[in-house]
């Protein structure tokens, strides 16, 4: 994606812009160089709203460059501020799917661990105990269904950490598909993994309202597939 379209618009209102991120994007500008989402929901919004000397995008979370799915932005600071004291709080409930080949060993569990990032590889390792400069890390994954060999996951972290889901479920011994960097045999030529951003509920920083946002997955021949499952 060098830009956005309506079509990867999946809310807008005066504080917020929540886009359905694609695969292989970055969030923010990294070593690079490719365009990053921010500045394209800045070019999209100071193009929309006829803002020559351009608009304000504020990245208010995160995914991983190979993870696709809802991603929020704020348009104003109150809303920035506002929603990053959400997130602190953990007032706001995150909903993944993966896809992974390996069986879990139950149709549904948590998942508790530390974790430890290897700054110099750029990976989390897990732990079952407490260790050195770790971070305690929790999820609860839910087995959605099984299609041609492969198992739909529901991910619901409890915690924020770099690499969370895909270290926790490598960890468990149910790596995701095309994440060969966290143990699968291969990776995808299109450098994305089958880890999906699937919703974000919270309430609206400013309106107060309850708020459920949710990406569709991407059709890309594969993850459509798994829609018969999702209805």
């Amino acid at each position: 994606m060098s830009v956005i379209t309506e079509k990867d618009v999946l809310y807008e209102d005066n504080h917020l812009i929540a886009i359905n991120k694609r695969g292989g994007d970055i969030v923010q500008v990294d070593d690079s160089g490719d365009k990053s989402l921010e500045d394209m929901v800045k070019d999209f919004l100071a193009k929309k709203y006829d803002k020559p000397n351009g608009a304000f995008a504020g990245v208010i979370h995160r995914l991983d460059r190979p993870v696709s799915g809802m991603i929020l932005f704020a348009k104003t600071s109150k809303g920035l501020d506002r929603m990053n004291k959400a997130f602190h709080d953990r007032k706001v409930k995150k909903t993944y799917l993966a896809v992974v080949k390996e069986r879990p060993p139950h149709k549904s569990g948590k998942l508790t661990n530390w974790l430890l990032r290897d700054r110099k590889k750029m990976i989390t390792k897990a732990y079952d105990r407490e260790v050195k400069n770790g971070s305690y890390a929790e999820l609860d994954y839910e087995v959605v269904g099984q299609l041609n060999g492969y198992y739909l996951l529901q991910i619901n972290p409890l915690t924020g950490r770099t690499h969370q889901i895909r270290c926790q479920l490598a960890y468990m011994g149910c790596p995701i598909v095309g994440d060969n960097k966290y143990g699968y045999p291969r990776g995808s030529l299109r450098r994305t993994i089958c880890l999906h951003s699937r919703s974000l509920a919270f309430k609206h920083p400013v309106k107060e309202e309850d708020m459920l946002i949710e990406a569709p997955v991407p059709v890309d021949g594969f993850w459509d597939k798994f829609n018969v499952l999702l209805k």
